[in-house]
């Protein structure tokens, strides 16, 4: 991580220095880049794909800015606990909860740690979130905990592609990227991931969507318990 970080922040700065600038970038600059990024034309089709599917008592991943609240069906939404780490872009949804049509509770929560009771909620939705999560192998184990035994998990992610190029670069570029993207990898395989932490996958969609190609590979459906 060191190389990587010397590779990003100028030659000869301080420790304390690049410590200091990437904790502004995170909390200043990298939210609104997000949260534009995550308003393009395809993203928002395939949140009016998935998030009206969610039902009942509902845990939201990673819910950034509040871009999926406006979503959620209230003939099948009941409540909605929308959890993110960062206090800062979950200062951004405040306003999309206020005018969402479904009671949504936002908690400044890691995804490594849900502090729920096990078997709590109907459907978990993720769009976005897994590339980010550092033990992302924790997250799901803590997510089948909370999911009730017939619950469902929605996810909307970005990962490895299908084009061997396409991947080679992918793992390339990860290690610098994360500096920059609030730890997102662009390499993880979401298919394989969910199947290889006890979830079987019910529905799955893979393609390539719109903008940057190491960026574009996407796994949308509904994975359950195992």
């Amino acid at each position: 991580m060191r190389a990587v970080c010397n590779a990003w922040y100028p030659v000869g700065m301080q420790a304390s220095s690049r410590g200091t600038l990437r904790r502004w970038w995170d909390r200043r600059v990298l939210p609104t880049l997000i949260d534009k990024a995550c308003k393009s034309h395809a993203i928002l089709e395939e949140r009016m794909r998935w998030v009206p599917q969610a039902s009942g008592d509902i845990l939201e991943l990673g819910a950034g800015t509040g871009h999926n609240f406006r979503f959620y069906d209230v003939a099948h939404a009941v409540h909605v606990t929308a959890v993110d780490i960062s206090p800062d872009v979950l200062a951004k949804a405040v306003p999309h909860v206020r005018t969402a049509a479904v009671p949504i509770e936002l908690l400044q929560v890691d995804a490594q740690t849900l502090p729920f009771d096990q078997h709590r909620f109907d459907t978990v939705v993720s769009t976005y979130t897994m590339c980010s999560i550092d033990n992302i192998e924790r997250a799901l184990s803590e997510v089948r905990r909370v999911l009730k035994p017939r619950g469902r998990l929605i996810f909307v992610e970005h990962g490895l592609a299908a084009r061997p190029s396409t991947a080679r670069w992918q793992k390339r570029l990860t290690p610098a990227w994360r500096t920059i993207s609030g730890d997102c990898r662009l390499d993880r395989n979401i298919a394989a991931l969910l199947t290889e932490n006890n979830f079987a996958l019910s529905e799955l969609t893979t393609g390539t969507t719109e903008g940057p190609s190491i960026a574009a590979y996407i796994y949308q459906g509904i994975a359950r318990p195992g």
